[in-house]
């Protein structure tokens, strides 16, 4: 009996090592409905032909209005459970229309955690569901902070050193967070740090922000991170957010900020580089049952109308200081969402037949 039930256990564990295998080859795909802005699709593996075919890779998406101007790049999705900066760069995607400059797009900056749920408070659902039309609703995947470690070839080490020196606990390898600018022969979420950074070298983005959200007693709430060149566009993006009755805190990129975005990307390439961090109640130990999609204080329609608002400010400052930027129409303003909330605002499943 013992010798069949061990014989039972060893053909399910080849079974899922066989599937984890197989899952391994593939991208995961996410519901992303291009509107008329969208002008081309690519892949992150563009940038870094060995992403390609592996879970690290991820769609970009390029907006561009086909008249001189900058080019800006907005990431989501850098971890899979901080969805503010995921619906706002869906919604950029679906809704915004460039008059000037070029917008590129990637929903999913971290696509390798999007299928992992490592058991942590903050990532305890794989989807969640927006309403759409005449109550159809569209369903949005959810993942972790950190890369599946199935799709890492080796186990964390005890302590991570960036490849700029940095060191961190040793699961942070798997944090796209931790590990900019990444390396081109190393682990799968350095490659792709590594493949971002050469895609704002390659397409000369004049501007790049990294879109996240923190718990909502956290200092990092509704913060704009901004490194030491991109300082005074951030002052004056930060006196507008006011202005409008949405109150910022300001936070310079140090220093001792190795391997994060904000810090790497504004040293080693040409980009003015911003982080943006909203509230989310999913990532607050005090909020018992959170619900990150209708919180009463802090829904998600809010907190995407807050990352919207922080790129809006942030380019209107540039163009302003006289930095190429772009200049959009169609994106909803916080009030929008905040009046309407997600669903109209997003584009509906066609009709069937």
């Amino acid at each position: 009996m013992n010798s069949r039930i061990a014989t039972i256990v060893t053909a399910i564990a080849l079974l899922l090592m066989t599937a984890i295998a197989a899952l391994a080859q593939t991208p995961a795909f996410h519901d992303v409905r291009p509107g008329y802005g969208v002008t081309s699709i690519g892949w992150l593996s563009d940038y870094h032909p060995p992403l390609r075919g592996t879970p690290g890779d991820t769609r970009v998406y390029i907006l561009d209005s086909g008249v001189e101007g900058g080019t800006v790049y907005v990431q989501g999705g850098t971890h899979g459970n901080e969805i503010a900066g995921v619906m706002a760069a869906i919604i950029l995607v679906e809704r915004a229309i460039p008059t000037t400059g070029r917008l590129i797009v990637v929903p999913h900056g971290n696509n390798a955690n999007v299928d992992y749920l490592d058991g942590s408070r903050d990532d305890v659902q794989p989807t969640f569901s927006i309403p759409v039309d005449d109550g159809v609703e569209r369903v949005f995947r959810y993942g972790s902070r950190r890369t599946n470690p199935a799709y890492e070839p080796l186990p964390d080490p005890e302590l991570y050193i960036t490849p700029s020196g940095g060191v961190h606990e040793g699961n942070e390898i798997r944090n796209l967070n931790r590990v900019h600018p990444g390396k081109p022969d190393g682990t799968l979420t350095e490659q792709i740090a590594y493949a971002i950074r050469q895609l704002l070298i390659e397409e000369e983005v004049d501007i790049a922000f990294d879109l996240h959200e923190a718990g909502v007693t956290s200092r990092l709430a509704n913060t704009l991170v901004a490194h030491n060149r991109a300082m005074d566009v951030a002052v004056h993006a930060v006196i507008d957010l006011s202005m409008q009755g949405l109150n910022v805190t300001l936070e310079p990129s140090r220093e001792e900020f190795r391997g994060l975005s904000h810090r790497e990307w504004g040293d080693h390439t040409p980009a003015l580089a911003f982080l943006t961090e909203t509230a989310n109640p999913g990532q607050a130990p005090e909020i018992a049952n959170p619900d990150v999609v209708n919180d009463p204080e802090n829904p998600l329609r809010d907190r995407t109308g807050r990352q919207l608002a922080m790129i809006t400010a942030v380019l209107n400052a540039a163009a302003q200081l006289g930095f190429p930027t772009v200049t959009l129409e169609g994106v909803p303003t916080h009030q929008d969402l905040l009046r309407d909330g997600l669903g109209p605002w997003l584009n509906a499943p066609a009709a069937r037949p």
